[in-house]
């Protein structure tokens, strides 16, 4: 196992900003340096103590999705490999975790597809008979299978603060507000936006969970992010159904009316809720147990969906 990587350090690049996972280092004006590192977030407060290889782990996932799913939506990715955009001394920060993609503009909203009524969507239809505005029959059981995948935009919230969750009607207002002067002379307009990105996130989760069934495991949901470029032409960005952005359960241990283990960051949520930690910033330290039973779900994750042994 090779070193974590807490945080990059990547000085022969302009670096952009830090997100709860990923750095973002700008490479000329029309492409990024994305580097995923090994850093946890629960609750949206980003854990003290990395994953070894986790970083890697989602790298090698979404590529493998950027790939399989290329037909339907364009990717961000330009084939160009990290370890030639910066300093010799860096490429081992970049090996394996990082991707350097189109320069983008991100639409302001995730967009979230739910195939089973669990967690938040499940609290939200106990009490309203809906999820996120969007309907359901009556009686249905916790993890139930829904009728049909639905589509559950959110806001983006900064590092600390929760996302929220908004009806379709708001996520085109808001694409619009924001997205009005990259849009201007493109001939599309926020609306619009907002339903490319929903059909595209709706196709994208139907076929990534067909494929996912037939390798034994369920996407109970997903969030997806997408860009658009000068043209408003979209683009799937960020990541792709990894273990931090989708819910995987064990198809063989599922069963309606109780909540299937995760092959994702549930375990560490699920310790966390022993402690006596009010969710705000600094995390709490995890013990080495949890760490490395953390890691052996992500890569387990990602040896079943890809077909292939995991070597960091």
């Amino acid at each position: 196992m090779s070193q974590s990587l807490f945080e990059s350090r990547i000085d022969s690049l302009p670096l952009l900003g830090r997100g709860k996972v990923r750095d973002i280092y700008a490479v000329g004006d029309d492409k990024l340096l994305i580097v995923t590192s090994d850093r946890l977030s629960a609750f949206d407060v980003i854990l003290p103590d990395p994953i070894p290889g986790k970083g890697k782990v989602l790298t090698r996932l979404a590529n493998f999705w950027f790939d399989r799913l290329a037909h339907i939506v364009p990717g961000q990715l330009t084939g160009i490999a990290p370890e030639d955009v910066v300093a010799a001394g860096e490429r081992d920060q970049v090996s394996g975790r990082a991707l350097v993609v189109k320069r983008l503009q991100p639409l302001p909203i995730e967009a979230v597809v739910r195939g089973y009524l669990i967690g938040s969507g499940w609290k939200d239809y106990q009490t309203t008979g809906s999820v996120c505005g969007v309907a359901l029959p009556a009686g249905l059981p916790l993890a139930a299978k829904l009728p049909a995948p639905i589509f559950t935009p959110a806001t983006k919230a900064e590092i600390g603060e929760h996302d929220e969750n908004i009806s379709f009607e708001q996520a085109q207002t808001h694409c619009q507000n924001v997205l009005a002067a990259a849009l201007a002379g493109t001939g599309k307009d926020g609306a619009q936006l907002a339903s490319e990105a929903r059909d595209a996130a709706l196709a994208l989760y139907s076929e990534a969970a067909d494929y996912a069934r037939t390798r034994g495991i369920i996407i109970a949901d997903t969030k997806f992010e997408f860009g658009i470029d000068a043209t408003g032409t979209l683009h799937l960005i960020d990541e792709a159904l990894t273990p931090d952005s989708s819910r995987f359960w064990p198809a063989d241990v599922y069963r309606e009316g109780s909540n299937p283990p995760s092959f994702d960051k549930q375990y560490v949520r699920d310790y966390l809720e022993t402690l006596d930690w009010n969710k705000q910033a600094p995390g709490p330290r995890l013990p080495a147990e949890v760490i490395e039973r953390t890691r052996a779900k992500y890569v387990e994750a990602c040896e079943i969906i890809t077909g292939a042994r995991f070597v960091d």
